[in-house]
């Protein structure tokens, strides 16, 4: 980013902020600037289910300018990856190290006994490892939290438990974004769940009215920040994890209103779009293979005009959540900008797996529940008292042009965007299409903050070692690459696998998504996994297949036959069918 365009930036986030806080105070009280700190502060910024075209940065039509900004002043990762899931990328995120090390080798909420308490499958962070804010505090760093954390519901496992001086968490894997409260997995369709909140620790509910997640999220980060200043002189790390835009979809009218009638041509059309914007920004080879999703699910030319308009509406509401989330970033930035802290932050932007094709309807008697309890009729779908997912059709579309999407190691499943922003510490603004991975975010900031990881000092620290890797030569220019040809990266969740080693990937999954066998896939020339070279290459299927044999053993990797097939989340099939219910009601009585 040049210095011009910095100033201009800077210009406009002061704007934007003097703006919002117009609306509270007609004369608001100027702010300290803060002397700058030694070390460079740190945002870490997480959001939940985003897909990998998303953002116009990736190719997306959504309104997401100061992700962009970011994007355009800093490093640009097209081949990030995370976990298909949620807590297993937060644990590594927080950890440095592997899912099976760090307490998530499953989702906790779909452990089987076999698993559950198991080494490496507690089901929370696990002590065994270091987290990212009690490192960064031993070295000097306030650290503040807001947003979701869903690495453990009880006290002692809450973000005050492992390091953040100030915390407002969603404790579970998602909630209803507005006041009312709700989780998200019912098992007795009676009692509607309650989602977690924790502040420093403790219980708290959130306020019935005025209340949306993302907003909340970033004021409370906001407050977080102001209250831990001082004189300005100690640096900070600041977690801001949005929930949005994680089902159930819900955004506010006026959000909404922006991108009603976008998407009512369905989602061929908006793929086709974003393919071309991303051949165009240069993020895939203009040769590449558009993948359209797995043939189990219909395309829009067989939904009924009725099931159109229900789908329309909801990627409209999903385009509402993540407008919306990118304006709470703009003024979180602000923010930093008016007090003086912008220019020695370190910004790093991700989504922690890919966009989520599956339904929660399918897990207990959630779908009971939902059916009995919620208003999904079309016109109030996105508003307070509905409950509604987006489904298999347009979470292809949020991967492309990748195969799948969450839960799956496919390169929907597991590619993410992701953004580091950091002039200041000489991160280079360009798209770099090598390797990285989301336990590399944490040996990242330890380097940056001069940070050195307790089991760095030798045996008797109690803690694991990180797995993952600092990047920050690679940012700066100064290497080529994080990662060497040789080095292989696996995953497992839930007994679907993959391994990817320089250019080469091999996979599994179960049918009807995958093959119920390992395929092999050369990623440089086939990244969206068209052509799989199994049958054609088995010296190279046998050779990843004993690195993955290592990573099995090295990480501790529980095995379990069939696990891929187990009912529910994943594996089910009834979007379609719920659809055709809910886009037939009519609006209930209030």
């Amino acid at each position: 980013m040049t210095h011009l365009h910095y100033r201009a930036w800077r210009r406009l986030s002061v704007l934007v902020a003097a703006a919002s806080l117009a609306a509270c105070s007609a004369t608001p009280p100027p702010e300290p600037k803060a002397p700058k700190a030694a070390k460079p502060n740190i945002l870490l910024i997480l959001a939940d289910d985003l897909g990998y075209a998303d953002l116009g940065a990736y190719g997306g039509e959504i309104a997401t300018p100061h992700i962009d900004r970011l994007a355009k002043g800093g490093a640009t990762l097209t081949n990030f990856y995370a976990s298909p899931f949620c807590s297993p990328t937060r644990a590594m995120l927080m950890s440095g190290t592997d899912n099976h090390l760090a307490g998530f080798g499953d989702m906790a909420e779909l452990m089987l006994p076999e698993q559950r308490g198991k080494p490496g499958y507690e089901g929370y962070l696990s002590t065994r490892v270091a987290a990212v804010p009690e490192v960064l505090r031993a070295h000097g760093y306030r650290t503040v939290m807001a947003g979701k954390w869903h690495l453990g519901n009880a006290e002692e496992q809450s973000p005050a438990a492992r390091g953040f001086d100030r915390s407002y968490a969603m404790t579970m894997g998602g909630a209803s974004h507005f006041g009312d409260q709700f989780g998200i997995v019912a098992t007795d369709p009676s009692k509607p769940p309650k989602a977690l909140y924790r502040e420093n620790g403790k219980l708290v509910d959130t306020p019935r009215q005025h209340f949306y997640s993302s907003e909340a999220f970033a004021d409370r980060l906001v407050q977080y920040l102001d209250e831990t200043r001082g004189d300005g002189r100690q640096p900070f790390f600041a977690y801001l994890a949005f929930t949005a835009p994680h089902w159930p979809l819900h955004a506010k009218d006026e959000d909404i209103a922006r991108y009603e009638g976008r998407y009512d041509q369905g989602y061929d059309a908006l793929r086709a779009e974003r393919f071309e914007r991303q051949k165009k920004l240069g993020l895939i080879p203009s040769e590449s293979k558009l993948y359209t999703g797995n043939p189990k699910w219909p395309g829009w030319a067989r939904l009924t005009p009725e099931q159109q308009r229900s789908e329309a509406r909801r990627m409209a509401v999903y385009a509402a959540m993540v407008d919306n989330m990118d304006r709470q970033i703009g003024r979180v930035l602000a923010h930093l900008a008016k007090t003086g802290e912008l220019d020695n932050t370190v910004i790093v932007f991700l989504s922690d797996n890919g966009a989520d094709g599956n339904s929660v309807y399918d897990v207990a008697r959630t779908r009971e529940w939902v059916h009995k309890d919620m208003d999904n009729s079309t016109a109030n779908v996105g508003r307070p008292g509905s409950f509604v997912e987006y489904g298999p059709g347009w979470a292809q579309v949020g991967m492309t042009p990748f195969n799948m999407y969450k839960s799956f190691m496919y390169e929907g499943g597991i590619s993410v965007p992701a953004i580091v922003w950091a002039p200041g510490q000489g991160v280079l603004a360009q798209q770099r299409p090598q390797v990285g991975h989301v336990m590399d975010i944490a040996p990242t900031l330890y380097e940056l903050a001069g940070a050195t990881h307790p089991a760095a000092k030798g045996p008797g620290a109690g803690v694991l070692p990180v797995k993952g890797r600092s990047l920050l030569a690679f940012l700066q220019g100064k290497s080529t690459s994080a990662y060497a040809p040789d080095d292989a990266i696996g995953w497992e969740l839930g007994g679907r696998k993959a391994l990817r080693k320089g250019d080469w990937k091999i996979v599994y999954a179960n049918s009807p998504w995958g093959k119920d066998t390992w395929e092999l896939y050369n990623l440089a020339e086939d990244r969206t996994e068209q052509n799989d070279l199994a049958a054609r290459h088995p010296a190279k299927l046998a050779e990843l297949l004993a690195d993955w044999r290592r990573y099995v053993a090295d990480n501790g990797v529980l095995e379990i036959p069939g696990l891929a097939t187990r009912a529910g989340y994943s594996n089910g099939a009834k979007y379609y069918d719920d659809l055709s219910i809910e886009a037939a009601q009519q609006p209930r009585a209030k």
